[in-house]
C-alpha cells in the first residue's frame, strides 16, 4: 500500500505550523485591514488557529477534540469580514508560507484550499453601510 502524506506531514508537521501561525500573527498587528478583525492579545487566537491549521492540513484532530466541529463561518459571524479582509488575510498567509518554507507545488495546494475557505469566510459587502437616519 502506497504511503499516503498529509499536507500536514508534507509541510513538516506541527513544526512548521507552529512557525506559520507565529509568522503571521507577526504580520496581523501591522496590516491595516487585518489589525482591527482581530483582539489586542492575539495569544488564544493563535493557539486556536495552531489546532485548527494542524486539523485543517490533515494533522490530528486537536481543533475538533479542544472545541467541537469547526464551523468557521459560524465561529465567525460576529465579526464583518469582507473580500477586502479575505484578500488580506490570503496575502499574509501566503508570505507566511514562503516565510517558513513552503513553496512549488505544495504552496499552490495550500494555497488552494486556503483560497476557498477565505472566500467562504466573506460576510459582508464592501461597500456596506448603515443606512443613514
Amino acid at each position: 500500500m502506497a504511503d499516503v502524506r498529509t499536507l500536514y506531514d508534507w509541510a513538516g508537521g506541527d513544526e512548521t505550523i507552529r512557525r506559520l501561525v507565529e509568522v503571521f500573527y507577526s504580520k496581523v498587528p501591522q496590516d491595516e485591514d487585518l489589525a482591527p478583525l482581530f483582539p489586542e492579545d492575539l495569544s488564544e487566537v493563535r493557539h486556536k488557529q495552531h489546532l485548527f491549521l494542524t486539523q485543517f492540513f490533515g494533522g490530528p484532530p486537536l481543533f475538533s477534540q479542544a472545541y467541537g466541529a469547526p464551523m468557521l463561518r459560524a465561529r465567525h459571524l460576529k465579526v464583518r469580514i469582507t473580500r477586502r479582509h479575505a484578500r488580506a488575510w490570503l496575502r499574509r498567509m501566503g508570505e507566511s508560507l514562503q516565510e517558513v518554507g513552503i513553496q512549488g507545488p505544495l504552496y499552490d495546494v495550500m494555497m488552494e484550499r486556503l483560497t476557498r475557505t477565505a472566500i467562504h469566510m466573506v460576510n459582508s459587502e464592501e461597500d456596506e453601510h448603515p443606512a443613514a437616519p
